[in-house]
C-alpha cells in the first residue's frame, strides 16, 4: 500500500488530530469527504474503539479470500515500511528545524531587517526636513494671506460698526425707537467681535461709546414712560412709541428689562401701600376682601391701558400679582401675629377662604399654578423664597385645631366617664323596647359620628394645608381615638357599684352580653376604620410627614377593648354557670346508688349555656370574635366542671359513671351551640380533646380497686404515666381510705418500675386537688384547676386568638417539652418522691 504525499496531513492538522477525539476527527473527515475514495486504507483511521475482527472480515469476507493471505500480508508489510520511512523523514526535518546554526542565521536576518528599518526612518526624517524647507516660504505667504484677509474683514466690520454707531446716535436724538431697536442690536452684535481687541485705543474708544449710548437710552426711555404713564395732555405720547421703547429694552438686556418692570410694578402698587397700611382701618383683617377687589380693578386697568404697551412675553401681569401677593402676605403675617389670642376660628377661616378664593382666581386667570408664577417672577439674587398669601395662615392654624378639639370634646362628653354605660344600654334597648322585629344596634352611633367628623375635618384641612397643620390634626385624631377607646368603650365595661342582677334564676344579664357584643363590634369598626384614616392622611400630607403618621398605638387600644369585652362575656358565662357547678360540687356522689340519665343540674347548666349562645350570636357581627368566644366558653365550662368534680370527691364508681353521662351531655351541647356557620374543625377537636381527658379521668375512677393489679394496669393504659402523685390523686378522688392506699401505692410502684415506656407526667400533673371554692369571675384562665394546655396565666389579650390544638397524645404531659416526653422513665428517678413515700408509710396508723 503506497502512501501518497498528498494524503499526508500538514503538521498543524496532525497536531489537531492528537488533540481532538477520534470520533470527532472521523465525523469531520466524513463531512469534508477526505476519505471517500475506494482505495482508502482502513489503517489510516485508527480510533480508540478499533475493531480488529471487523477489519479482518473486511479483508477476508469469505473463505475464498483466504487465498490472498500472503498478498495482504505483503501489502501490510510494505505499508509499514513506508510509514517508517515517513516517520524518519519527519524526524530529519524536525532535526533540521532545531539546528542551532540555522536559528543563529534567522536572528542575523532579523537584525539586518531592523537595521534597514532604522535607516528608512532616518531617511524619512531627512526628507521631511527638506520638504519643510522647500515649503517654508509658501507657509509664510499663506499666513500673510490669512492675516491680510482677517485685517480686511476686521476693518470692514469696524467701518460697519462706526457707521451703525453714528446712525444709532442720530436715531437716539430723534427718539425713533423702532429704528433704534435694529441699530442697537446690530451695534451690540458687531461690537462683540471687537471685545478681544479692546487693548487697541481706537477699539477701546468705540467700546466705551457703545456703553455710553446704552446708558443714555435707559433714562430717555424712563422719561418717555413717565410722560405716557402720567398722560400729560399738552405733550401726549403715543402707545406705539412706548411699545417700541420696550422692544429697545429687550435689546439692552434682561437686567435692564427687569429693573424697568420692577419700577413699573412699584408705581402701580404705590397707592396700594398707602391705602392699605396695617395701621389704618382699611388694612385690617376684616377688610381683606377690599384688598383683593382693589387689586382686581388695578389688574383690569393694567390690561386695558398701560399693560397693552408691554410685550406679551414680559408677563408683567405675573410680576404685578407676585408683588401684590408678597406685600399682602407680609401684612397678613403681622396682622395675624398681632391678633394673637383674640383671633377667632371664624375670622381665621373666613379670611383664609377669601385668600384661597383670590389665589384660585389668579390661577384660573393665568392658567398656571400660583407657585410657578411666584418662581418665575423671583429674582435670581432673592434672599427669601416667594410664598402665597395662605402661607401666612399656616402658623396660626393652631386656633383651628383647638376649635376641632373643643368640638370633639362636646361631641363625646355625653358618652365619657360614668355616662358611657348608659349610652351603651340606651343604644341596645332603643331598638328592642317596643319593636321585637327591629334590627339590633351592632355598632355604637357615636363611633360612626366620630369618624364621619374626622373625614369632614380631614378634607377641610387638606384643602387648606398639607404640612404641619395636617400633622397636628392627625395628633388631635390620635388623642380622641385614645379617649374614645379608654373612656367610652373600656369604661362602659365597668359595672356600677349598685349593680344587681335582674333575675336570680338565670344569674346572667342578657343586656350585659349585648353591651359587650356591641362594644366588640364598635371596637373592631374603629380599629379597621382607623387604618383607613391613617392611609388617607398619608395620601394627603406632604412627603416630609408621611413616615411620622401612624395610628398603630390607637388601633392596639381598640384591640385591648375587644379583649376586655370578651372577658366580660366570659364573666357573664361564669355567673350563669356558677350555681349549677356549685350544685355539682355539693352533690354527695358516694351516696348515689344507680345511674339515672342526666343529672338535674346539667339540664339547667345546658339551658344557661344555650341562652348565652343565642344571645351572643345574632349581635356579634364578626365571626372571628364569635368563634373565639365559643372557644372560651368551652375552656371555661371544662375548667369549671373539673373544679366542681374535684371539690365533690369522693366520687366512687357510681358517681363517676353519672358524671360520665353528664360530661357527654356537656360535650353535645358545646358542639351544638356554635351552629354550622361558626363551627370549625379546630373547635370540634378542642372540645373532643378536653372531653377525652375528663373521660379518661372518670373511667379510671369507675374501675374498682380490687383487684389492685387490674386497677393499676387500667390506670397505666388510660392515663399513661408512672407518676406517684398523679396516682394518689386518683385514689383521693375515688375516696380510697388512707389505710388501703399504702398497699395500692406499693403495688403501683412495683408494676410501674417494670414499664419503662411510661411517661413521668400526664395531664393529671396540672390537676389541683385543692381548688378555690369561689372561681375567679374575670377569666377562666385564672382557674387553678385546668386540664387545658397553656390555660394557666392566660392574659386577656390572648382571648383574641383561638386556643392552639396540640397533637400531643392524652397520655403526655402538658407542661413538658417534646424532649422530656420522649425520654424514658427511670425507676425511682425522683429520690425525693420515694423518700416521702417511705416516710408516709411509717407515719400511717396500722390497719
Amino acid at each position: 500500500m503506497a502512501v501518497e504525499a498528498s494524503r499526508l496531513p500538514p503538521p498543524t492538522f496532525r497536531l489537531r488530530e492528537e488533540e481532538l477525539p477520534p470520533e470527532l476527527i472521523l465525523s469531520i473527515e466524513r463531512i469534508l469527504e477526505l476519505h471517500t475514495t475506494s482505495d482508502s486504507d482502513p489503517f489510516d483511521n485508527l480510533a480508540n474503539d478499533f475493531n480488529s475482527v471487523a477489519l479482518l472480515n473486511q479483508y477476508f469476507p469469505d473463505e475464498a479470500a483466504l487465498g490472498q493471505l500472503e498478498a495482504v500480508q505483503a501489502r501490510l508489510a510494505q505499508s509499514e515500511r513506508e510509514l517508517q520511512a515517513e516517520i524518519d523523514a519527519l524526524r530529519e526535518e524536525l532535526r533540521k528545524d532545531q539546528d542551532p546554526s540555522r536559528m543563529q542565521l534567522i536572528q542575523e536576518m532579523i537584525s539586518d531587517l531592523l537595521g534597514q528599518m532604522s535607516r528608512i526612518r532616518e531617511k524619512a526624517t531627512e526628507s521631511e526636513a527638506v520638504v519643510r524647507n522647500i515649503t517654508k516660504e509658501i507657509q509664510v505667504l499663506d499666513l500673510a494671506k490669512k492675516n491680510l484677509i482677517l485685517s480686511m474683514t476686521t476693518l470692514k466690520r469696524l467701518q460697519m460698526l462706526v457707521n451703525a454707531l453714528g446712525q444709532l446716535e442720530d436715531q437716539i436724538k430723534e427718539r425713533k425707537y423702532g429704528d433704534i431697536k435694529q441699530s442697537l442690536a446690530a451695534v451690540k452684535q458687531i461690537g462683540q467681535t471687537f471685545k478681544p481687541y479692546t487693548s487697541v485705543p481706537r477699539i477701546a474708544q468705540l467700546w466705551r461709546r457703545i456703553q455710553e449710548v446704552q446708558n443714555e437710552l435707559r433714562p430717555m426711555i424712563d422719561q418717555d414712560w413717565d410722560k405716557f404713564y402720567v398722560q400729560d395732555p399738552s405733550k401726549p405720547i403715543k402707545s406705539s412709541v412706548v411699545t417700541d421703547a420696550c422692544l429697545v429694552l429687550d435689546v439692552l438686556g434682561p437686567d435692564v428689562r427687569a429693573q424697568f418692570v420692577e419700577r413699573y410694578v412699584a408705581l402701580e402698587l404705590k397707592e396700594y401701600r398707602r391705602i392699605f397700611r396695617a395701621t389704618d382701618e382699611a388694612g385690617q383683617l376684616d377688610n381683606l376682601s377690599r384688598r383683593f377687589a382693589w387689586f382686581r380693578r388695578l389688574l383690569h386697568t393694567h390690561e386695558t391701558e398701560q399693560g397693552r404697551v408691554f410685550p406679551a412675553e414680559w408677563r408683567t401681569g405675573w410680576f404685578l400679582t407676585a408683588k401684590f401677593i408678597e406685600i399682602t402676605r407680609d401684612d397678613m403675617t403681622g396682622l395675624l401675629s398681632k391678633a394673637g389670642s383674640k383671633l377667632t376660628v371664624k375670622q381665621l377661616l373666613d379670611t383664609l377662604a377669601e385668600t384661597m378664593e383670590f389665589e384660585a382666581s389668579m390661577v384660573k386667570k393665568y392658567s398656571t399654578p400660583l407657585r410657578d408664577i411666584l418662581k418665575a417672577t423671583t429674582p435670581a439674587n432673592a434672599t427669601r423664597q416667594s410664598k402665597p398669601i395662605t402661607s401666612a395662615f399656616e402658623a396660626h392654624m393652631g386656633v383651628y385645631i383647638d376649635s376641632q378639639d373643643k368640638i370633639l370634646s362636646d361631641m363625646l362628653s355625653q358618652y365619657r366617664g360614668s355616662k358611657s354605660r348608659s349610652s351603651l344600654e340606651a343604644a341596645s334597648t332603643s331598638s328592642t323596647a317596643d319593636d321585637e322585629g327591629a334590627t339590633p344596634v351592632l355598632v355604637l352611633p357615636s363611633s360612626t359620628e366620630l369618624f364621619y367628623f374626622y373625614a369632614q375635618t380631614l378634607d377641610q384641612c387638606a384643602r387648606l394645608f398639607t404640612g404641619q397643620p395636617l400633622y397636628d390634626l392627625c395628633a388631635l385624631f390620635k388623642k380622641w381615638l385614645r379617649i374614645y377607646a379608654e373612656e367610652v368603650l373600656v369604661q362602659s365595661l365597668r359595672r356600677p357599684t349598685n349593680f344587681t342582677r335582674k333575675s336570680v334564676e338565670t344569674r346572667h344579664d342578657p343586656a350585659e352580653l349585648k353591651n359587650a357584643c356591641t362594644l366588640i363590634n364598635t371596637a373592631d369598626y374603629c380599629q379597621t376604620t382607623a387604618l383607613e384614616l391613617e392611609e388617607n392622611i398619608r395620601e394627603k400630607c406632604d412627603e416630609a410627614f408621611k413616615e411620622k403618621i401612624t395610628l398603630q398605638e390607637e388601633r392596639d387600644l381598640f384591640v385591648s377593648a375587644i379583649s376586655a369585652a370578651i372577658g366580660v362575656m366570659i364573666r357573664e358565662l361564669e355567673s350563669a354557670c356558677e350555681p349549677h357547678f356549685n350544685t355539682l360540687s355539693r352533690t354527695p356522689w358516694s351516696t348515689v346508688k344507680q345511674v339515672s340519665g342526666q343529672s338535674v343540674y346539667i339540664q339547667d347548666l345546658l339551658r344557661a349555656i344555650e341562652q348565652i349562645a343565642e344571645t351572643v350570636k345574632p349581635v356579634l357581627e364578626q365571626k372571628k370574635y364569635a368563634r373565639n368566644y365559643f372557644d372560651k366558653i368551652s375552656s371555661t365550662v371544662f375548667a369549671k366542671f373539673t373544679n366542681a368534680l374535684v371539690r365533690s370527691r369522693p366520687l366512687l364508681e357510681i358517681g363517676a359513671e353519672q358524671l360520665l353521662i353528664d360530661l357527654q351531655a356537656i360535650k353535645a351541647c358545646l358542639l351544638k351551640i356554635p351552629g354550622e356557620a361558626l363551627s370549625t374543625s379546630n373547635y370540634t377537636k378542642s372540645v373532643s380533646k378536653h372531653t377525652t381527658r375528663l373521660e379518661a379521668l372518670l373511667k379510671v375512677i369507675v374501675t374498682p380497686v380490687d383487684p389492685a393489679e387490674g386497677f393499676i394496669l387500667n390506670y397505666t393504659l388510660v392515663i399513661g404515666d408512672a407518676s406517684f402523685s398523679n396516682f394518689q390523686k386518683i385514689l383521693d378522688l375515688k375516696g380510697t381510705p388512707k389505710s388501703a392506699q399504702n398497699g395500692l401505692l406499693d403495688t403501683f410502684l412495683t408494676i410501674t418500675s417494670t414499664k419503662a415506656d411510661l411517661e413521668n407526667t400526664s395531664f393529671l400533673s396540672s390537676l389541683d386537688m385543692d381548688p378555690a371554692m369561689v372561681a375567679n369571675m374575670t377569666s377562666p384562665a385564672n382557674s387553678r384547676v385546668s386540664l387545658i394546655p397553656g390555660a394557666a396565666g392566660e392574659s386577656i389579650l390572648a382571648a383574641l386568638s383561638s386556643p392552639p390544638l396540640s397533637n400531643v397524645p392524652s397520655t403526655g404531659s402538658d407542661g413538658t417539652n417534646k424532649s422530656d416526653q420522649s425520654s424514658k422513665r427511670e425507676v425511682f428517678s425522683d429520690f425525693k418522691r420515694f423518700v416521702s413515700f417511705g416516710l408516709r408509710r411509717e407515719t400511717l396508723p396500722p390497719s
